[in-house]
């Protein structure tokens, strides 16, 4: 990891731990508060836990023009990209995607939506519905490595970041505290649970909790729904397509909606707030994965509004480009921090609950 971006932290983090103005706002604190000096693991742990909500920035009386310019959700957001670059595998992807992430998801998109209208062309033995344009077996052919392969390169990158911060042996209790914060998002509600300060400084709102809560209960949905189609195909012999009131379609539908609604809601915040109180050479990363991400939603509600139109087969092959893009570079994205987000959760539980620093 980056050596500036660690001092420049541990800085910060040594005049906060003195000052403790801030000691109930969020998971932060309590964990940077429980010693005296910090590792770069520590650094690690405490920069995963951190959700930039910006309460701490706008309440503290050391931020500019003072001598101590304090700016801890920077610079810990800073090192938070720096840990997914640095134990991400293969590295070099994800230092590529936080820089250009836009395009190089926009590239990806059209460029897979153009392989899969080739596969058309050439000639897909398919069934009735999406897989009249591609079969079945062809869809799980490309899908299936495009899912493991990305879940491999996270273990790995989580292993390492597991060993960087001192994580022990796991417990349920650890677990399941983890879970449960992440689910309720308590920490985007801030200590006094008003919520955070993200959009303005003057307004505490929890707007970011709950876009951030649509994000992911409408991505879970949409993954219940592709969970659900393949039980349905494969243990009870009942294929694709399936009407509108079968589980995969009312899961899909409304995790589509949720998805897509909660993208552009985000988007909407991302562009309201100030950028520099966060990780600047992250921002079209941020806003690549947003974006890729909400396409993936709102071009499955597209399909099935207009699967039955002659534009059928180019929305299926751009909304299959979105998803493959989606799964291939998730290892490399936003999505990368809800994983270590969890870990940082679980490692923070054997911290206070175990009692294990």
């Amino acid at each position: 990891m980056q050596t500036d971006l660690l001092t420049e932290a541990r800085r910060q983090a040594e005049i906060c731990n003195a000052c403790r103005y801030c000691e109930g706002y969020c998971s932060v604190f309590p964990s940077m508060h429980a010693g005296r000096a910090f590792s770069d693991g520590d650094l690690t742990q405490l920069a995963n836990l951190c959700h930039n909500c910006r309460g701490c920035y706008y309440a503290c009386q050391y931020t500019a023009p003072h001598e101590f310019d304090l700016n801890l959700p920077k610079a810990l957001s800073e090192v938070r990209r720096d840990s997914w670059e640095s134990f991400a595998w293969p590295q070099p992807l994800a230092r590529k995607f936080h820089s250009h992430g836009g395009a190089i998801a926009l590239a990806l998109v059209l460029g897979l939506a153009l392989l899969f209208l080739a596969i058309r062309a050439i000639g897909s033995v398919g069934g009735a519905g999406f897989y009249a344009v591609l079969s079945h077996n062809a869809m799980v052919a490309i899908f299936l490595p495009a899912f493991v392969l990305p879940l491999v390169s996270l273990a790995i990158s989580l292993r390492r970041y597991w060993r960087s911060v001192g994580g022990t042996h796991l417990r349920l209790a650890n677990i399941t505290h983890a879970v449960g914060m992440a689910a309720k998002m308590k920490d985007l509600a801030a200590g006094h649970g008003d919520g955070c300060n993200f959009e303005d400084e003057d307004r505490f709102s929890h707007a970011r909790r709950f876009a951030h809560q649509a994000i992911m209960y409408g991505f879970l949905l949409c993954f219940a729904a592709t969970s659900t189609g393949t039980v349905m195909h494969y243990l009870f012999n009942m294929p694709a397509p399936y009407p509108l009131w079968s589980f995969p379609k009312l899961l899909g539908i409304s995790g589509g909606l949720l998805l897509t609604l909660g993208c552009g809601w985000m988007m909407a915040l991302k562009l309201r707030a100030d950028r520099h109180i966060g990780d600047i050479g992250a921002w079209s990363g941020d806003l690549g994965f947003i974006a890729l991400l909400g396409f993936s939603g709102l071009s499955g509600l597209a399909l099935y509004a207009f699967g039955d139109t002659q534009a059928m087969p180019t929305m299926l092959a751009l909304h299959l480009g979105a998803v493959l893009t989606f799964f291939l570079l998730t290892p490399f994205t936003k999505m990368a921090h809800g994983f270590f987000r969890l870990a940082a959760l679980i490692r923070d539980a054997q911290r206070s609950i175990d009692g294990n620093p």
